[in-house]
């Protein structure tokens, strides 16, 4: 084991896109279990867009991260030291490790993963937060009913791939929207009814053909130009989960232009629609170990598939966390670390 423990600071608050600027990368001793905790060596980090909303110190669900500590984030790591009989040496978790190379937890906030059930790194996608805010935000808000029109944006992304495959395993019809040829290609073979590319000049004409009866589920991961032209479609009683607005989170001023507020509120109550904002642990207590067993039996079958975008090296992080926040990963976000 290295005695040496690499770690990933925030060093500023950004304004618009983060830059290296707002990083330290520093090198610090690998810390020492107490009782009842584990020291961890990280092997897979994830990166997810909620990270740049703990970069700022807003008003939020969750408290910002403060400047000098360490980048927060889930991780896929290996125990090398115990201080706890529940957790052996060589045992791989999932844990909140963050932006490094060794942390230490509480082994009660560690969650044992069995490699050889799925790949580790689905702990951090499919089979993690990722996969379950798909699952929860889309049975729980969305609540699809068979023969009903799903539309999600971001759809090639671990959230939107997996809300669009289990819309189908619910015997709805799914739309996905995302950026590219290659990521619409994606989604025909995941099985998409039908498959968008929001940047082509027609998007809006499109969507409109995409969907003859309109929409009855839209989950919202991004905001901006999708929203725009989602609104006017969306039918009478359609649900809204929303889950992310990717497209505003480097924003530096308010959009230019009138006031929409009003005529959102105006198209809420006169289509009866239920727009509801949530976090995916908001339901993890009552549905969490239904949606892992449901996801892994879908995943065996071939029902659910994934796609992971990997990153290798911890330095490294930064960039791809931009990439990812532009559109320009292709699947569930993972550094690998060690």
């Amino acid at each position: 084991m290295s005695d040496q423990n690499t770690q990933i600071l925030l060093r500023a608050r950004p304004v618009g896109e983060p830059t290296a600027d707002d990083y330290s990368i520093v090198t610090t001793e690998v810390p020492t279990p107490g009782d009842g905790e584990v020291l961890l060596r990280t092997r897979y980090l994830s990166l997810d867009p909620y990270m740049r909303g703990r970069m700022s110190d807003a008003k939020s669900y969750a408290a910002p991260t403060e400047i000098g500590d360490v980048m927060p984030g889930a991780t896929v790591a290996e125990v090398v030291e115990s201080r706890d009989p529940s957790r052996a040496v060589g045992d791989v978790v999932l844990a909140y490790g963050g932006w490094q190379g060794y942390s230490v937890a509480p082994a009660k906030q560690t969650r044992p993963l069995d490699p050889d059930a799925a790949p580790i790194s689905t702990a951090l996608g499919v089979l993690g937060m990722p996969g379950f805010t798909a699952y929860a935000g889309l049975t729980q808000i969305g609540q699809p009913k068979p023969g009903e029109t799903v539309v999600v944006a971001a759809a090639t992304g671990p959230v939107g791939a997996t809300v669009g495959q289990i819309a189908k395993i619910l015997g709805c019809r799914a739309v996905g929207i995302a950026g590219g040829p290659e990521k619409v290609a994606h989604l025909d073979e995941l099985g998409f009814d039908a498959a968008l590319d929001h940047r082509a000049p027609d998007f809006k004409e499109q969507l409109k053909a995409a969907v003859p009866d309109g929409i009855d589920v839209y989950f919202e991961n991004v905001g901006g130009h999708v929203w725009d032209a989602v609104l006017p479609l969306l039918n009478k009683f359609a649900r809204v989960p929303v889950c992310g607005l990717v497209a505003h989170y480097n924003d530096t001023s308010a959009p230019e232009g009138p006031n929409r507020a009003p005529a959102l509120m105006s198209n809420i109550l006169t289509r009866s629609l239920l727009i509801r904002g949530f976090i995916q642990d908001e339901f993890a207590a009552d549905h969490q170990r239904n949606f892992l067993t449901q996801a892994a039996g879908w995943i065996a079958d071939g029902k659910l598939r994934y796609r992971e975008d990997v990153t290798e090296g911890l330095e490294n992080a930064p960039e791809a966390f931009n990439r990812m926040l532009r559109g320009q990963n292709f699947g569930k976000t993972v550094i690998k670390v060690s």
